[in-house]
């Protein structure tokens, strides 16, 4: 077996990733510096340390300048490039002279994304390329025929869809050729709801769910990886500031910590563990530049919690008891 659906894709590839959000200092127009690119450097060797060979990036973080970095760090070593997988995503577009902040699939953006994230990267190919948001103005035979034309042209070797839910997965993969390999969600021991989905069917204290049922079991029905997105919680539970946290989320970090303890681990792992233990085999992604917490959120790989540890954090995370 497996031990991602993506490893049908990518061979080899870590079960978990390394977002790259937080690179090129910042979502300003300020240059790139010596520093960015030394901490660009220190992560990369921290992922890598850590057994990441994945790598995920957007067209917009810090408005181009995460993949700008990434791709000055692999022209200084780019032997790294061929131990490494990268994905980026395309489809948002900020407010500018031409229109509000928007989405856009059309080919002619499409394209031009990828064109604009190869450049930055420097890099020939990427190994995935999501859609970012669901644009309601898709075209899906549109979005076929750039997909095709990117892959026969070796620019794109995978393709993939981010935030979207099970129906809009389906109506688009009736028209492309090739399979849709990932779809990535917000999804966390804060942010619970695509467990709470099914949890609640049926049941009228789920009426205000946010989350689209049956998702999940599409995504592993159809060998389709699950990736989350804001796995660490923005560190609300691994000594983050608990100032104006609820009593539920002051509970959570405490047993997170007591959990820490028993497992001989870091609360990182065990924020990441809970993601793992969930049998649709999600892929966490890791948005720290915290070197230091790279390495403590790679020991999640090591920890397999109980029934009862999970369900445990999953309660308290809740607040209250479950139906």
């Amino acid at each position: 077996m497996l031990h991602t659906p993506l490893a049908k894709h990518l061979p080899h590839v870590s079960r978990l990733v390394f977002g790259c959000m937080g690179l090129g200092g910042g979502w300003n127009k300020d240059a790139i510096t010596k520093a960015h690119l030394k901490q660009t450097h220190e992560c990369i060797d921290a992922a890598i340390a850590g057994g990441i060979n994945f790598f995920d990036h957007a067209d917009i973080y810090t408005f181009g300048k995460a993949e700008q970095v990434f791709g000055q760090a692999l022209a200084e070593r780019p032997e790294l490039r061929e131990h490494m997988y990268i994905q980026s995503k395309c489809g948002i577009r900020f407010e500018d002279d031409k229109g509000p902040k928007r989405y856009d699939f059309s080919a002619k953006w499409i394209e031009e994304s990828v064109e604009g994230s190869l450049k930055r990267l420097n890099t020939d190919y990427l190994d995935v390329l999501m859609l970012h948001r669901p644009d309601p103005l898709m075209e899906v035979e549109e979005i076929a025929q750039v997909f095709s034309c990117l892959q026969e042209s070796g620019k794109v070797r995978n393709f993939a869809v981010s935030n979207m839910q099970q129906h809009q997965m389906n109506f688009l993969q009736h028209a492309l050729d090739m399979p849709i390999v990932a779809n990535q969600i917000e999804a966390s021991l804060q942010k619970h709801q695509f467990v709470d989905e099914g949890v609640y069917a049926g049941n009228a204290d789920g009426k205000d769910l946010n989350f689209t049922p049956g998702s999940v079991e599409y995504c592993r029905h159809f060998d389709i990886q699950i990736q989350s997105w804001g796995s660490l919680c923005q560190g609300l539970y691994t000594g983050g500031d608990l100032t104006n946290a609820s009593q539920a989320d002051i509970n959570t970090s405490i047993l997170v910590n007591k959990l820490a303890a028993l497992y001989d681990t870091t609360p990182e792992a065990i924020v990441l563990a809970w993601l793992l233990r969930h049998p649709a085999l999600i892929q966490p992604i890791i948005g720290t530049t915290n070197v230091e917490r790279i390495a403590a959120s790679c020991g999640a790989l090591n920890v397999t919690l109980s029934r009862e540890h999970w369900y445990a954090l999953y309660v308290s995370a809740k607040g209250h008891e479950l139906p």
